[in-house]
C-alpha cells in the first residue's frame, strides 16, 4: 500500500530524471515555494488542459519564487514530447518506476469499465520554503486548479 503525506509532514525527497536531460531533487529547491502536481499520463485530455493552466501562471509562480513541477510515469523523452508540442514552461520529472507516486500517496487501484489497474491519482501538494507540505489536493478537477494553487501559494 502507497504511504501518504499530509499537511506538516516533511515532503519526501527524490532525485529523478527530468525534460530537457535535466535531473531535479526537492532538496535542490529548499528556500523556494514548490508545486507538485501528479498527473496520470502526458498528452491526454485532462493532463494536457492542468499542464496548460500551469504554463499560463508561471510568470505569477515566478513572481512569488515558486516553482511549478509536473510528475507522471511517462519517461523524459515523452515529457520533452509534450513540453514542444504544447509549449509548456513547467518542469516535467519521471516518475518511471512511480517511487515518488508511491512516497506521496497518489499510486493507487483505480477502476475504468470494471477493469481494475494501478495509476496515478491526480494530487498536488504545496510545499513550503522549508521543505513541509503546507496543503493538499486529492482526486483533483482540473478547471480553475491552477489558479486555486497560486491563491495558496501565494500564503506562503
Amino acid at each position: 500500500m502507497a504511504s501518504s503525506v499530509d499537511v506538516g509532514d516533511d515532503a519526501p525527497d527524490f532525485s529523478l530524471p527530468t525534460d530537457g536531460g535535466g535531473e531535479l531533487s526537492l532538496s535542490d529547491l529548499k528556500g523556494k515555494s514548490v508545486v507538485l502536481y501528479f498527473y496520470p499520463k502526458d498528452d491526454t485530455p485532462g493532463c494536457t488542459k492542468e499542464a496548460i493552466d500551469f504554463t499560463a501562471h508561471q510568470a505569477e509562480f515566478d513572481k512569488i519564487d515558486a516553482r511549478v513541477v509536473g510528475v507522471s510515469p511517462d519517461n523524459a523523452a515523452k515529457h520533452d514530447k509534450f513540453k514542444a508540442k504544447h509549449n509548456l514552461s513547467v518542469t516535467l520529472v519521471a516518475d518511471e518506476e512511480q517511487s515518488l507516486c508511491e512516497a506521496y500517496g497518489v499510486w493507487v487501484e483505480k477502476n475504468m469499465y470494471g477493469r481494475k489497474y494501478m495509476g496515478v491519482e491526480r494530487s498536488t501538494f504545496l510545499i513550503d520554503p522549508q521543505g513541509k507540505i503546507a496543503r493538499v489536493w486529492r482526486k483533483v478537477k482540473v478547471k480553475e486548479h491552477a489558479s486555486q494553487v497560486l491563491d495558496a501559494a501565494k500564503g506562503l
